[in-house]
């Protein structure tokens, strides 16, 4: 039995250094099992930050994903707004999550993902060579990697390039937390309703066409497996997931390497680390940084806590991606530990679907950018450089660099 009942810390905790997780984390991976957490509402939850914790409660389906099965954790009335909206599979429980999830998975598929790499680096070429020619300073979050990851997704869905910009902002929006509920609200129903246009009229001619979109309307609308407004849906996840988190990430990812030049120096010196460089990266800034909330099904004992049924439940995989027993020295960045066994997309039946696509997406971006802009540093003062408080997605609110 665990968890202190004279006092519940208030979820989430704020962060004493911008990217590093907050310091009660490590408080609380000493305790012998979770520690019971409030939230904004008044209502408690279980929280876990240890790793092999963390990965048992994403393990068992006895956990639900779904918000709306009672007792499930809420972070914010902002995110309430998002999770009262039809739900997108990864919000679904077995067997539902499975049948929506099967029509997906093929699309990321490694090796398919791995045929996108040469479009990719030629994308992301391209946005550097206009980089380079109109000169410094630059923002990397709105000048580089927010247009490559929109551009890789919208061509995958064949989404207009001038429509870029508006899924950016679309997205921006959905993620805030403090802020109206109205606003994340507004923010999907746009989304949606600009893809509810853009899939009835790619359904006129979808047979002649070969993205991603036109095949579940051939392959999964058609046969009577999806419906429109089903698909609808899973375009919006397949927007959202995919560029958001990703510019972030990489945001982060060149943060993590000025802030650390013997990192970025190793990395430079042994391109061979390139992968184990990105997967340290995923690791240490865990985009998705309030990620996972679940409510028991019924009573589950883990880690000698008997959670009942009911019961809200944070599987912290920040706090797993910074459990000591896991990664030594974790809030240490350090490209030459093996760092593959983090759990920064998730883990069990949830784990991101896309994490293929991030994961080449990201190996080129760091294969690339600092040998094509080797003098590339900050603008400003490293005490300028603001992360995102108030968002589900963690990440800069801008890179002003220069070189």
């Amino acid at each position: 039995m665990s968890g202190c009942p004279f006092s519940k810390p208030a979820f989430p905790m704020p962060r004493q250094r911008p990217f590093v997780p907050p310091a009660e984390y490590r408080d609380f991976q000493q305790q012998p099992g979770p520690v019971k957490v409030q939230m904004w509402d008044g209502r408690d939850a279980w929280l876990f930050t240890r790793y092999h914790d963390v990965r048992a409660v994403l393990g068992d389906n006895r956990f639900s994903g779904d918000p709306h099965v009672s007792g499930f954790p809420s972070l914010s009335p902002a995110r309430n707004a998002v999770l009262d909206l039809e739900p997108a599979f990864i919000r679904m429980d077995p067997p539902q999550h499975g049948h929506y999830r099967r029509m997906l998975t093929k699309e990321f598929m490694i090796k398919r993902v791995s045929e996108l790499r040469p479009r990719i680096d030629s994308i992301f070429n391209r946005l550097i060579d206009e980089l380079l020619e109109k000169g410094p300073p630059a923002n990397l979050v709105e000048d580089l990697f927010l247009p490559l990851t929109s551009e890789v997704i919208a061509g995958l869905l064949d989404v207009p390039a001038s429509d870029h910009g508006f899924f950016q902002e679309q997205s921006r929006l959905k993620v805030l937390l403090d802020v109206d509920p109205s606003i994340p609200k507004a923010a999907s129903d746009r989304i949606l309703a600009y893809l509810d246009r853009l899939i009835t009229e790619r359904a006129k001619d979808a047979e002649n066409r070969t993205d991603l979109l036109s095949r579940l309307i051939v392959e999964q609308v058609r046969p009577g497996h999806l419906t429109h407004r089903e698909l609808v849906i899973m375009a919006e996840l397949l927007l959202m997931a995919g560029h958001e988190t990703t510019a972030n990430q990489m945001a982060l990812g060149v943060f993590s390497f000025l802030t650390n030049p013997d990192q970025l120096r190793l990395l430079r010196e042994n391109p061979s680390l390139l992968r184990n460089a990105v997967e340290e990266m995923l690791r240490f800034h865990t985009i998705v940084h309030y990620n996972a909330f679940r409510v028991a099904t019924e009573d589950v004992e883990v880690a000698g806590q008997m959670i009942r049924k009911g019961e809200g439940v944070i599987a912290l995989i920040s706090g797993a991606n910074h459990d000591a027993t896991a990664f030594e020295q974790p809030d240490r960045f350090d490209i030459t530990r093996k760092a593959d066994h983090h759990v920064a997309f998730s883990y069990g039946i949830h784990q991101c679907l896309g994490q293929p696509l991030a994961r080449v997406e990201l190996q080129v971006v760091f294969a690339t950018l600092f040998e094509r802009m080797p003098s590339l540093r900050f603008a400003v003062p490293l005490e300028e450089i603001k992360g995102k408080g108030d968002h589900f997605v963690q990440g800069l609110e801008a890179l002003p660099v220069t070189w």
